[in-house]
């Protein structure tokens, strides 16, 4: 994405608590909304005067282009494909709860694009490129820009300082492919050297081992856990365990992500 040194950024509204190899292969999603305005509440209250939300992106979200998947921003035209990429057994999405049927994911896409419109998500699709399926979604959310002072070498950035990624899901044919792991290596990647954003955090039910487990073996720091943090897939008051990359460790991560896609 190219940020004007005169726009303010204007963005996208939507959540990522990224669980890259998850027993689903997937992240979080949250689906309804009372969630949406939990969520909501959540971004207020985590605002400090050292930051604030992003409230508004210049331009289009990136189109991101790997071998394996392109990560093109989230439009109406992706609703039948996410339709599809869904239309599996409930029971396969254990931690994150997905859109099934036309209306679930026409509301699913409507509640993304309202807040990529307020300023606060970049969602994306992701198509798999031998076919161009699309085989699910994902999204940057919850970006800070922080104010710098004047005087300051980052005053006057307007791309985020910080960012989450996650409201990650695959279709059950994309699980194991490789798919989840390239698409954490494109947006990571954007973050870190087009943003240059300080920090990508990411949580997860603190029950999903595998996934702490995957945070862990690419070299994102376990920072604790959240209690009661969100509602869980299964509709109780979900302990989150916190993870995060800062802009020191992102070469090392890179490597790791790197060797893990070359394994494929």
């Amino acid at each position: 994405m190219n940020f004007s040194a005169r726009r303010a950024l204007r963005s996208f509204r939507y959540t990522i608590s990224t669980e890259i190899g998850d027993d689903n292969g997937r992240t979080e999603s949250t689906l309804h909304g009372r969630e949406c305005k939990a969520e909501r509440a959540h971004s207020r209250c985590s605002r400090q005067t050292s930051h604030r939300i992003v409230e508004a992106m210049e331009a289009q979200a990136p189109l991101l282009q790997g071998k394996l998947v392109r990560l093109e921003p989230l439009e109406y035209r992706h609703i039948n494909g996410l339709v599809s990429a869904s239309a599996a057994d409930s029971s396969l999405y254990r931690w994150s709860p997905v859109p099934h049927g036309k209306a679930a994911v026409s509301a699913y896409v409507e509640t993304a694009l309202s807040w990529q419109g307020s300023g606060s998500a970049v969602p994306l699709a992701i198509v798999r490129v031998e076919d161009a399926a699309v085989v699910g979604s994902t999204r940057f959310w919850n970006l800070e820009q922080w104010a710098w002072p004047q005087g300051h070498p980052a005053h006057g950035r307007t791309a985020p300082d910080a960012c989450e990624i996650g409201y990650t899901w695959l279709a059950p044919a994309a699980i194991r492919t490789g798919v989840n792991t390239e698409a954490k290596l494109l947006m990571l990647t954007h973050a870190f050297e087009t943003w240059r954003v300080l920090r990508v955090c990411f949580h997860t039910d603190a029950r999903n081992q595998r996934s702490r487990g995957a945070l862990e073996r690419i070299g994102a720091q376990f920072e604790g856990i959240l209690r009661a943090h969100r509602m869980a897939a299964d509709y109780i008051a979900r302990d989150s365990a916190r993870f995060s990359i800062v802009a020191a460790e992102w070469p090392e991560v890179k490597r790791r992500l790197l060797a893990f896609a070359n394994r494929r």
